[in-house]
């Protein structure tokens, strides 16, 4: 019998990583059918079955590593679960168009409940536009597991991916950075004091966008129509959701580059300033590594800034550089420092 754990000569796979294990299992995935126009490394595999190309992505959701029922409502998790998932098609510049949802359930879950979690599937869908198309269910014994695979397409000489990087393109994002893991942070907190006493009632007030980017997360999709139409296609394009840092490196190191970004261009909510100063942190460390923000990076040649102009919603926090110049982090006074990415795995 095969032991989990506790053989000598063992790697643990703590000590590679999430990504290290991913690198690890893919290594040896070859393609086998001409329709595979790429499999692992980007946010969604490329099918190409004539005409437009298929982006298919999956994503896992497990109750204890992802989400908390404590706090989270089933409601919100339905909504949320497919937000993850479209959101790597949207990062490839393609449109979602189905989603797949498989689910285990133990037998603390009653039918009630997965309606509930199936209304924010299908408020989810109807605001993307997207199709329930099939699933499947099982029974668990060890709680909740959510997988949702969605498919999408893109015309061929539009996808997005993460290795079209040069070197000195502008590097641009969507939104706010570092909210939804200081609500996730506020939520603990709350959760830990409850359970020390009963009678304890959580305090959210003041802190509902935080909050609410960890429970019921948006997508910027509006934006990939915005780029389109002011005639700028991303040189590379993908969703944070591993941390600003740990996403922007994905994409230099596909590309072959460098980067250097500016703190103060990097965008931060005001709730997460407050929140940040209440658990003595510094902002700027939830922006660049806390994960699950679920909005887009991408990279734009420099001839195209002025275009940028037509799409005020996208703000420029720095540039690519050569590959021997680092990954950079330059700060108001002058100085530059390597950065860093923790990376969701290891600030969640």
């Amino acid at each position: 019998m095969n032991k989990a754990k506790g053989q000598k000569g063992q790697t643990p796979i703590g000590e590679i990583g999430k990504f290290g294990l991913i690198s690890r299992i893919t290594r040896n995935a070859s393609v086998n059918n001409k329709t595979t126009v790429s499999g692992v490394g980007d946010d969604a595999s490329v099918i190409d079955s004539g005409g437009l190309l298929t982006l298919v992505s999956t994503d896992l959701l497990l109750e204890g590593i992802h989400f908390n029922l404590v706090y989270t409502p089933l409601k919100h998790l339905g909504y949320k679960a497919v937000i993850r998932a479209i959101s790597d098609i949207y990062a490839m510049n393609g449109t979602p168009e189905q989603i797949l949802v498989a689910i285990g359930i133990s037998s603390r879950f009653s039918v009630e409940n997965i309606d509930e979690l199936y209304r924010g599937i299908y408020l989810a869908c109807c605001k993307y536009k997207v199709d329930l198309a099939g699933g499947d269910t099982s029974s668990s014994l060890t709680g909740l597991t959510i997988s949702v695979t969605a498919a999408g397409s893109v015309e061929s000489d539009l996808i997005c991916r993460r290795n079209g990087a040069q070197p000195n393109d502008l590097i641009c994002v969507t939104g706010n950075f570092g909210a939804s893991f200081m609500g996730l942070r506020i939520l603990e907190r709350e959760r830990k004091l409850f359970e020390k006493d009963k009678s304890f009632e959580p305090s959210l007030t003041g802190y509902e966008y935080v909050i609410g980017k960890q429970l019921k997360p948006e997508f910027p999709s509006e934006i990939i129509d915005d780029l389109r139409k002011a005639g700028i296609l991303p040189s590379a394009m993908i969703d944070v959701s591993d941390g600003l840092a740990s996403d922007l490196m994905h994409i230099c190191k596909l590309s072959n580059t460098g980067c250097r970004i500016f703190s103060n261009r990097i965008p931060v909510h005001d709730e997460t300033r407050k929140a940040s100063e209440e658990f003595l942190t510094d902002p700027l460390l939830p922006a660049l590594n806390g994960g699950e923000d679920y909005e887009l990076l991408f990279t734009v040649a420099l001839e195209n800034s002025e275009k940028l102009k037509a799409v005020p919603a996208v703000k420029i926090i720095g540039h690519l550089t050569a590959s021997d110049q680092g990954y950079i982090l330059a700060g108001d006074d002058g100085s530059a420092v390597e950065l860093k990415a923790q990376g969701w795995e290891k600030t969640k």
